[in-house]
């Protein structure tokens, strides 16, 4: 099994755009164990569904469309393991987004919905046996064009596979039946821009506009939206975009490093040097102490991440800053500044009045989610201090 995730890993990494360091080195034995565990899980639903076929409380249509799900969730669980697009470099990000490695290897495991697969193989599936895998699950997706996981699956397996005109296809079948999806646009305008010689101008451009439009912190559409700014030569822009990426990301990691290297390059380009950086400071921001309410502190681990925004009270619903810790700083002391805007102009001092939140994200995202718990202060003024700030609900 380990030479299977070797090659396959190698195919998925011959066709991407641009790979900054090898991916593979910063995965430990850890996150390989849990990949196993989500795949011994998923194989023990697989036999579930064959017994109860098996056995006729299942009917076939059902059992298919249990499978396919249960196919597109194991992907799903198993690429949210890897980062999202977070290492802009040179011309384009690094853009292997939550699936590169573990796909084509999926692939043959899953597509085939042969629950046998998942054990160790004697032979390596050749590239027919492959066609075939795609040709099936297409096939699956003519006989039930509503199933837009489905779309999304395929795209996303004809991007490693490098067959781009293919997963624009589907890409733009899945965007049709989920147009507010800001993941799926991200993934449809980067396979978009590879089909189109690796350009982002245009229609994939447009697409990341969107995205950015329906969550202004998706690191994919981020990453290629400074992309597109360097490819322009729009070295300023690029450098404030990738530069919202970085309190999405733990500070210390690699991730934060490689962002960080492609920020200050990008300021290079523009010229932009220290001075700018020491302006934008002298305005104080809003500053105050974010607190968990008692009756929630069981509910929170150590190292969930905590995010705390500043938004303007009246105006656009963008976070003007954002700040990323862990449940274990809190109670936490912030200050939420111009130095920190998330988009050009879009600053904490051109708005007179700010509402600050704070939410503990379960999954990490700071989109949120069911299950986080949040709290927010009152409209304070720009310049306000010891705004209190007190989590204490549970987003529903």
């Amino acid at each position: 099994m380990t030479l299977f995730w070797l090659v396959a890993a190698a195919a998925a990494a011959a066709v991407l755009f641009v790979v900054l360091r090898p991916l593979v080195a910063r995965r430990g034995a850890a996150r390989l164990s849990r990949r196993e565990a989500n795949i011994a899980i998923y194989r023990d639903e697989l036999r579930s569904l064959d017994a109860d076929l098996a056995a006729g409380t299942l009917a076939r249509e059902d059992y298919e469309r249990s499978r396919l799900e249960l196919e597109a969730r194991l992907l799903e669980d198993v690429a949210a393991e890897e980062p999202d697009a977070t290492r802009p470099a040179g011309q384009r990000a690094a853009l292997a987004v939550g699936v590169a490695l573990p796909l084509v290897a999926l692939i043959v495991y899953l597509v085939a919905g042969n629950p046998g697969a998942l054990a160790p193989h004697p032979a390596m599936p050749d590239a027919a046996q492959i066609e075939a895998m795609l040709t099936r699950l297409a096939a699956k997706l003519e006989e039930n064009p509503g199933d837009i996981e489905g779309w999304k699956l395929l795209g996303r397996s004809y991007t490693v596979l490098g067959r781009y005109p293919q997963a624009v296809a589907a890409y733009a079948k899945a965007a049709e039946r989920a147009p507010r999806d800001a993941q799926l646009l991200a993934d449809f305008a980067d396979a978009l821009a590879m089909a189109h010689g690796q350009r982002l101008a245009g229609e994939p451009e447009r697409l990341i506009e969107r995205a950015l439009e329906i969550d202004g912190n998706n690191l994919k559409a981020l990453a290629l939206a400074g992309s597109a700014a360097y490819e322009r030569q729009d070295y300023a822009r690029a450098a404030q975009l990738w530069g919202r990426m970085l309190p999405l990301v733990p500070a210390e990691s690699e991730d934060a490093r490689s962002i960080s290297e492609n920020v200050e390059e990008a300021k290079k380009l523009a010229g932009i040097g220290a001075a700018p950086a020491k302006a934008a400071k002298a305005h104080p921001g809003v500053r105050g102490t974010v607190r968990l309410a008692p009756a929630l502190r069981k509910q929170v681990n150590a190292d969930d991440i905590v995010f705390v925004f500043a938004r303007a009270a009246e105006g656009p619903a963008m976070p003007l800053a954002v700040l990323r810790a862990r449940a274990a700083d809190l109670p936490l002391q912030f200050a939420l500044n111009d130095s920190m805007a998330m988009a050009q102009g879009m600053t904490v001092s051109a708005h007179p009045r700010i509402v600050v939140t704070a939410r503990v994200s379960k999954s990490g995202s700071a989109k949120p989610a069911p299950g986080d718990l949040q709290g927010a202060s009152g409209p304070v003024a720009n310049d306000a201090s010891g705004v209190a700030v007190t989590i204490d609900s549970v987003v529903r």
